[in-house]
């Protein structure tokens, strides 16, 4: 069988017999993909799944890949991506491929939750079934909602900072890096300031990284230079975390400021390690991967599928940073 990246095809050795009564084989020939070179149904009627990617220059989108390609290559699936890199009309545009594809299931990591609609709501009414992963998409056209619950976690994180503030006997003065262009780090950041204000914190300031690494790094170091007695930063995804990271050690501010964010690297590892950073909520990308592709051939063989699929988090901490470390080398 064959994995597709938006019109390239990539081997994959696995056959594997499909659960649901199918055999795995080998994707038809033609190129095919999101980029609309070829319609139809697969001709050996494999399972065909469309996966619709924010970008694939963060670590965490590329770990959900990886999950959702081995799902497919076990289930005997065929499984195509398409990399949006972080246009939002880019992703309306494949999932309107992948239906015209004649695709059985589009699992979809949107952008822009409200944009998205139309494009899920026609692949509805085509009979394609819609798994929304990470960012809540908030309509009847998704079949499943796999994910993270964002504004729990960024409770989770504010009062994991509520007890680093009791036990350092600190008044916590709390400077926010942000991707404000991003619905899911919108929901981290108002989660947690809440969180923190309620227990008689200060935000002092949020600035937007813009989703990027060079903009988080930027702003946080804006940040850091406005803020001179602010003594946390929370940054509310991976891009903000690694900006975040860059700035502290380029300003030399770790002596003066604790750092809290999403999403590990090695670089947020290395910071567990020196001391400065505190706490990293990490979610588990490859599950969540794994669990929408295992829920789009579920529904492709009629079964009935919760319609939330939760993936928990954990507050990764020097106590708990070891296992992480073979993945983040």
């Amino acid at each position: 069988m064959r994995y597709r990246y938006a019109g390239r095809v990539v081997a994959a050795s696995l056959t594997v017999a499909l659960g649901v009564g199918l055999t795995a084989g080998c994707s038809r020939e033609g190129e095919g993909g999101a980029d609309g070179a070829e319609s139809g149904g697969s001709a050996d009627g494999q399972v065909r799944i469309g996966l619709v990617q924010i970008n694939q220059q963060a670590i965490f989108f590329n770990q959900m890949n990886e999950g959702a390609q081995e799902a497919a290559a076990a289930a005997g699936a065929e499984l195509t991506l398409f990399n949006a890199n972080d246009d939002p009309v880019q992703q309306n545009q494949a999932v309107s491929n992948f239906v015209q594809q004649g695709y059985d299931a589009v699992i979809v990591v949107a952008i822009d939750v409200e944009g998205i609609k139309p494009a899920i709501q026609a692949a509805d009414q085509a009979g394609v079934d819609v798994i929304a992963v990470d960012a809540i998409i908030d309509d009847p056209a998704v079949s499943v909602q796999v994910g993270v619950d964002n504004a729990a976690a960024g409770e989770q994180i504010g009062e994991f900072v509520n007890s680093y503030a009791d036990e350092q006997d600190i008044d916590p003065t709390i400077g926010v890096v942000g991707a404000l262009n991003s619905y899911i780090q919108n929901l981290r950041k108002d989660s947690f300031a809440d969180t923190v204000q309620a227990a008689g914190a200060e935000v002092v300031q949020t600035v937007d990284g813009e989703n990027t690494q060079e903009g988080a790094a930027t702003a946080a170091e804006n940040l850091l230079t406005a803020q001179q007695d602010m003594n946390i930063i929370y940054a509310t995804g991976e891009p903000a975390l690694l900006g975040t990271v860059a700035a502290v050690q380029s300003q030399g501010a770790q002596d003066r400021v604790t750092v809290f964010g999403w999403d590990l690297t090695s670089q947020a590892i290395d910071g567990i390690d020196a001391g400065y950073v505190a706490g990293v909520v990490q979610q588990d990308p490859r599950t969540e991967g794994v669990e929408a592709v295992d829920a789009a051939v579920a529904l492709a063989a009629g079964e009935q599928v919760d319609e939330r699929i939760d993936v928990p988090v954990t507050i990764v901490t020097r106590d708990n940073v070891d296992p992480y470390r073979e993945i983040f080398q």
